[in-house]
């Protein structure tokens, strides 16, 4: 994995790791994920920001999202997307999966908006590990 600044990468995530999330989420997880989670099972920068969850995570997040009845009353459907990190302010990263794209997208938990932020996982963790902050998308 390329280096950008102060990041502290985890041991990779197992396959069986990655088939227990896809069994639980119920879809193969997006290519470029994958892949990332097989060379390092979360991306934390500099300030302890969880810029990519680990495949546990991901699987119970994208779970938790899909079927609380609250957030159902609050936000739009999630069913399109796949999160997989945050921006330790409340705001999530996120690939579409219906349709699958390679584009990441940030998911604003205070006004439901879903803003393209970047058109690779190799470019959002670029964008993401230059800048410190939460708000590097703005």
């Amino acid at each position: 994995m390329e280096q950008y600044g102060d990041v502290d990468a985890t041991d990779p995530a197992s396959e069986q790791d990655l088939l227990d999330a896809e069994r639980l989420l119920g879809t193969a997880l997006p290519t470029g994920l994958r892949a990332l989670l097989l060379e390092s099972n979360g991306v934390m920068d500099g300030d302890g920001t969880d810029v990519i969850w680990g495949a546990e995570q991901i699987a119970r997040t994208n779970q938790e999202f899909r079927t609380r009845e609250d957030l159902r009353d609050l936000y739009m459907p999630f069913d399109a997307l796949l999160f997989f990190g945050d921006n330790g302010g409340g705001d999530q990263f996120a690939l579409p999966v219906s349709p699958v794209r390679p584009d990441v997208f940030v998911w604003d938990h205070e006004n439901d908006s879903r803003t393209w932020v970047a058109s690779s996982m190799e470019e959002y963790l670029r964008k993401a590990l230059a800048q410190p902050g939460e708000d590097w998308y703005r």
